[in-house]
């Protein structure tokens, strides 16, 4: 299977309930699976194409999965350790699942409910390590 990345998606917008406690749960899982948190400001922090905001009056709580691509099983359960000692709740113990062979996932609910998973889809090469996108 070929698989086309980075070509889709500008952004997502997650909104929670509280900033403050979401800054620390994103903070962890990012760091466990070798990524960085830009703190933002009062308002908001984000990481790549992720932009995490306080809910409003006019704003609404997100209800999302989303899943972070990892390049091996040892990331998957660094992500699950990390994620439950920043206080995300179980939804799936790392481990092997149906959805594809080599599917080797964990699932965990961030403080606001959304379905967080980080996912290993078995040894792969890619093209690049990311793409860059340089304003004209």
């Amino acid at each position: 299977m070929e698989l086309h990345l980075g070509r889709l998606i500008d952004h997502v917008h997650i909104v929670v309930s509280d900033l403050e406690k979401s800054r620390k749960f994103y903070k962890a899982i990012l760091e466990s699976i070798g990524k960085s948190l830009n703190n933002g400001d009062a308002h908001h922090f984000g990481s790549d194409e992720i932009f995490v905001t306080q809910a409003t009056e006019t704003s609404k709580l997100s209800h999302i999965h989303l899943a972070f691509q990892v390049p091996d099983h040892e990331t998957v359960q660094a992500f699950h350790k990390a994620a439950i000692g920043a206080g995300g709740t179980e939804n799936g113990a790392p481990g092997e699942r149906p959805y594809d062979p080599g599917y080797y996932a964990a699932f965990i609910l961030d403080p606001d409910g959304n379905n967080i998973e980080a996912v290993f889809h078995g040894p792969a090469e890619r093209s690049a390590e990311s793409i860059l996108i340089t304003p004209k």
